[in-house]
């Protein structure tokens, strides 16, 4: 057992969410919301999120509005959250995801329904001098730390904040919230401790192994998901999507977790794409299509 998991955690180390830190390379730190070489139609934000929980006092936090959101002061919008894995943070999915080219293509094209994408940071930090404004965290140090201390103070944290700097829509039909590797296990387990706050979930490859070192805030958050979920879908999301590619290191165990739900008549979708567990064919594909789909019920 004690192979297979330092095996597992190797192979993390060199993939797309594990690629071990080379101290003092640019290409390891969040960097600017605004993608280089890109010019975004709509409207960049960085906000200042203060923490409730102990670690950093404050964080950074990615908002992409609509174009139109400050032209027409009266519309109200619905709201997606988009987790980024190990290795990463907030600008994980600028830099690596297409998020802003895919969301703007679709707006224009009328394929989407206009919506503000929220971008957080969800790794674990010790204290203000570890985060240091979002300090690299390696695959070993992020999945170690998947403890539910930031998890638990998400919808608070994010979510109440979110509804109070912006127009959105603050109800469960109008929040949805997906992730990829670690943020798609996060997205899992947020929807299910808080069932009446989210109603599209996304876990794109979802890292279904929680390795973090138990304590209260794990205890309350990371267990009894058979009776969290039975009360979650006793008012079902409108859509639930499970995702995992052909060669994902994840896919025998989120095919584990679609065979689950489908054994209870948890409605939801899982779909295999073609790659592994990496942006190409994969989470970036995933996003376009939940994006697509979302606020359309």
């Amino acid at each position: 057992m004690r192979r297979s998991l330092f095996l597992i955690l190797s192979i993390l180390s060199f993939s797309s969410c594990g690629v071990s830190l080379i101290r003092g390379n640019p290409n390891f730190y969040p960097g600017p919301a605004h993608k280089e070489g890109y010019q975004e139609q709509g409207i960049v934000e960085e906000v200042v999120q203060p923490c409730s929980v102990p670690g950093p006092t404050q964080r950074r936090m990615i908002v992409y509005l609509p174009p139109d959101y400050y032209k027409d002061t009266t519309t109200r919008y619905p709201v997606f959250y988009l987790l980024h894995g190990a290795r990463g943070y907030e600008t994980s999915w600028i830099r690596k995801g297409y998020v802003y080219e895919t969301t703007d293509s679709l707006f224009r094209e009328g394929l989407a329904v206009p919506c503000i994408v929220v971008m957080p940071n969800v790794n674990q930090y010790n204290n203000d001098k570890d985060y240091e404004g979002g300090r690299f965290k390696g695959a070993f140090e992020s999945i170690l730390e998947v403890n539910g201390r930031v998890e638990s103070a998400f919808v608070n944290d994010v979510v109440h904040l979110t509804d109070s700097l912006y127009r959105t829509i603050p109800d469960k039909q109008h929040r949805a919230i997906a992730g990829l590797s670690i943020g798609g296990y996060q997205s899992i387990w947020l929807s299910a401790n808080h069932p009446d706050t989210f109603d599209y979930i996304g876990a794109m490859s979802p890292y279904m192994w929680s390795l973090g070192w138990p304590n209260k805030e794990y205890m309350h958050f990371y267990t009894r998901i058979t009776s969290k979920l039975r009360k979650q879908f006793q008012d079902p999301p409108r859509q639930y999507y499970l995702y995992a590619g052909k060669w994902d290191m994840m896919r025998p165990a989120v095919l584990s977790y679609h065979r689950f739900m489908n054994r209870n008549n948890y409605r939801h979708s899982y779909k295999k794409y073609p790659g592994s567990h990496d942006w190409v064919n994969g989470w970036i594909d995933e996003y376009c299509e939940m994006l697509q789909a979302v606020f359309k019920d």
